[in-house]
C-alpha cells in the first residue's frame, strides 16, 4: 500500500557502519538556519564575532569540561557556519550527542539573553572522519585560513550592512 502522506526518508549523512563513539578525530561543520549571518562578519580577512558568535566560541570551548574523554583542536566561527576539530578518546560520548548538546546549549543561552531569538542552527551537521596526520594538518590549515578565504567559501553569502 502506497502512503502518499508519508514524508520522504532522508538519507543519513553518517558513514554507514561506523562507530561514532570510537576514538578518533572528527572535522565538524555546523551551519546556521537558512545560512543566516548570525555569528559576525569577516573584515580584512579577520572574523569579527557578534555577541552570538562569541557565545558559540565560548560554548565550544567548554565541551571538554562537560564531556569526559573529549578534546578540542582547531576551530573557527564564521558568519553563517562553524568548523571544528574534535578528538574523541576511548569511552567518549557519541559525536552526535556532543554536537546536539553544543547546539542546544548555544540556543538555550542565546534565548535567555534575547527571547526574540528563533532558530539558530540547521537540524543537521556535516562530519568528516580524519584518518591520518596529513589530512589532519590539511584541515587545520583550512580552518586557520577560512576567514581569509571567505569570499571563496562554499557558505559565502555577501551581506549588505
Amino acid at each position: 500500500m502506497d502512503n502518499k502522506n508519508s514524508l520522504p526518508q532522508r538519507k543519513s549523512p553518517r558513514l554507514t557502519g561506523y562507530d561514532y563513539a570510537s576514538e578518533g578525530v572528527y572535522f565538524v561543520t555546523i551551519c546556521t538556519h537558512q545560512r543566516q549571518h548570525l555569528f559576525g562578519d569577516v573584515r580584512d580577512d579577520t572574523m569579527i564575532l557578534s555577541e552570538l558568535g562569541n557565545l558559540v566560541q565560548e560554548t565550544w570551548l567548554t565541551i571538554p569540561s562537560h564531556k569526559s574523554n573529549v578534546m578540542l583542536d582547531d576551530f573557527v566561527v564564521m558568519p553563517n557556519h562553524f568548523h571544528g576539530l574534535i578528538v574523541l578518546d576511548t569511552d567518549a560520548p557519541l559525536l552526535g550527542t556532543i554536537i546536539a548538546h553544543f547546539k542546544s546549549a548555544v540556543t538555550r543561552t542565546a534565548r535567555q539573553n534575547d527571547p526574540l531569538i528563533d532558530t539558530i542552527w540547521q537540524t543537521r551537521y556535516h562530519d568528516h572522519i580524519i584518518r591520518n596526520e596529513e589530512k589532519l594538518n590539511f584541515i587545520r590549515q583550512y580552518i586557520q585560513y577560512n576567514p581569509a578565504k571567505w569570499a571563496e567559501d562554499t557558505f559565502y553569502q555577501e551581506t549588505y550592512l
